[in-house]
């Protein structure tokens, strides 16, 4: 009796330490949720979003059970939260500080806490191409560009000469002006801003600036966050691929030392081939521009209804990103801040579906916009694309006031309150996608290899993922398609179907019938 006891025991240890699900395996692949802090939920009244609001709403994104019932959010990424004169915040005044417009720093401990036990990492944009014009290293700078070195051991206070300023070498400081502005300069001084004339460029080559940003990584990895986005990679040292490719590394390299587990994407918002050169950076992700936007390839190939071109275009963007780095992680998204949201460029509600089982359901780290699941609308001026998400049409509690120049309204039939009672909505349509997806790690993890059925609406692939196998299938028709289920497919179950306009999708004999414009998961 005391020896079955015993085994009894064992057997209830390994079950309790065993990794039955996709949501605990501990790497880095997370399904990413974009938050523009100002426009999530105000939890003051003030009609600023804050990060109190951001963990008040923590139950929408995931509220640590499996039942289901949340949208199954296992990663945030958080527009820029640091002290900054513009509504963006992406012009930095300091780099060790919560904005006080969205709350204090114990706040956002408290998000952190809160967000992780969840199960929910956390990455914070880090803007490091350029900082404020109003920055104390700059305006230091500043006032020192013009004193000549004074050939002392040091300088005499109150003004430092530009030698012993390290904080004019922080920038890039000029007399010739060749690209360069002069914008409340001392006479015959410019500086490189390439964004704006209040976004002085950093000069990320010097020591000194390369220590501080260490201090700055090191000061956010031990508040809690799980990496960072780091904004504008392409323009660290302005057409220099390999100077950028030696930062990042750099960076990279640095950040691990902090955190072993660091999860770092990178902004290189260009054409696939540029993309693809800064994969032999060793940082692990990043945007997958070519395939996002109205002019990117899921929203082109959704159109045309070409599922054969597609599924060999996501095995090729695998293919070439794998080659240049083996430990890459794919970024996948539709829209973005500084896109046109993705609901203005799709036909109807039932492309918006599919576009959004074709993103989720690829490899990788796929982000999701906030209020792209509820199909908020935004398009022309920045301020557009980042209007207050919609928790009702009806109620107004916590919906914060639009930024100031934005020039267009949302005209959502319902919100996210809505929605959420809705099982054909947009929002009930991301749910389930991400339901599916948690139970199978083989689908952000696996290694593609597109399938070719010979009907040209059918986008099929599978993923392996040690040793497991699962099967994705999309029709782009607007006709139910059947197709052969032999070959290729060696599934045994239908693991997950999604539909965009009703219809079923079901295995019949030796064929597989997929309804129109809709979803098969295999195993």
């Amino acid at each position: 009796m005391k020896r079955n006891l015993s085994v009894l025991i064992l057997f209830i240890i390994f079950l309790t330490s065993c990794d039955f699900s996709a949501n605990t395996i501990k790497d880095k692949y997370r399904d990413f949720y974009e938050i523009f802090v100002r426009s999530f939920y105000d939890s003051n009244g003030d009609k600023i979003g804050d990060i109190k609001g951001i963990t008040e709403k923590l139950d929408y994104l995931n509220d640590g059970k499996k039942a289901g019932d949340d949208l199954g959010i296992t990663g945030i990424y958080l527009m820029p939260i640091m002290p900054s004169p513009s509504y963006h915040k992406y012009d930095v005044t300091d780099y060790y500080a919560i904005d006080p417009e969205y709350g204090t720093m114990a706040d956002f401990e408290e998000f952190i806490a809160e967000s992780h036990k969840r199960g929910i990492s956390v990455i914070a944009d880090l803007v490091l191409n350029h900082t404020s014009a109003q920055h104390p290293w700059f305006i230091s700078a500043k006032k020192s560009i013009a004193i000549e070195p004074c050939g002392q051991e040091t300088c005499i206070y109150p003004e430092l000469c530009r030698e012993h300023n390290q904080y004019c070498s922080f920038y890039n400081f000029s007399t010739d002006p060749f690209r360069k502005t002069e914008v409340d300069m001392p006479s015959g001084w410019y500086y490189e801003a390439v964004f704006w004339d209040q976004m002085p460029d950093l000069n990320l080559s010097n020591e000194f600036l390369r220590e501080e940003i260490k201090k700055i990584t090191k000061f956010w990895l031990d508040k809690g966050v799980d990496g960072f986005r780091l904004d504008a990679v392409t323009h660290f040292y302005e057409n220099k691929l390999m100077d950028n490719i030696a930062f990042l590394d750099w960076f990279s390299e640095m950040a691990i030392e902090e955190k072993e587990n660091a999860y770092i994407v990178g902004e290189a918002w260009s054409n696939q081939l540029t993309i693809l050169n800064y994969y032999r950076s060793s940082i692990d992700s990043y945007f997958n521009f070519p395939f996002a936007e109205n002019g990117g390839f899921i929203k082109q190939l959704i159109s045309r209804k070409d599922g054969v071109n597609l599924s060999k275009q996501i095995e090729k963007w695998q293919n070439m990103m794998l080659e240049r780095s083996p430990n890459a992680i794919d970024a996948p998204f539709l829209s973005n801040h500084d896109n046109d949201r993705s609901i203005d460029y799709f036909s109807d509600n039932s492309e918006a579906k599919l576009a959004a089982s074709v993103y989720l359901l690829m490899p990788g780290n796929p982000f999701i916009y906030y209020g792209e699941e509820i199909g908020m609308t935004g398009k022309g001026r920045d301020e557009n694309k980042r209007q207050p998400l919609v928790w009702s049409v009806k109620d107004k509690t916590g919906i914060a006031s639009p930024a100031i120049g934005t020039e267009q309204t949302q005209n959502l039939s319902a919100g996210v309150k809505e929605q959420l009672t809705d099982p054909d909505s947009l929002l009930y349509h991301y749910r389930n996608i991400l339901k599916i997806k948690s139970e199978y790690p083989e689908i952000a993890r696996g290694k593609i290899k597109a399938i070719d059925t010979g009907v040209k609406e059918i986008c099929l692939y599978s993923l392996e993922y040690k040793g497991s196998v699962v099967y994705i299938i999309h029709n782009f028709s607007d006709e139910s398609i059947e197709i052969p289920y032999t070959g290729e497919i060696n599934a045994k179950k239908i693991a997950g179907a999604l539909y965009t306009s009703g219809g079923e999708s079901k295995i019949n004999g030796n064929n597989i019938t997929l309804a129109k414009k809709s979803t098969l998961v295999l195993k």
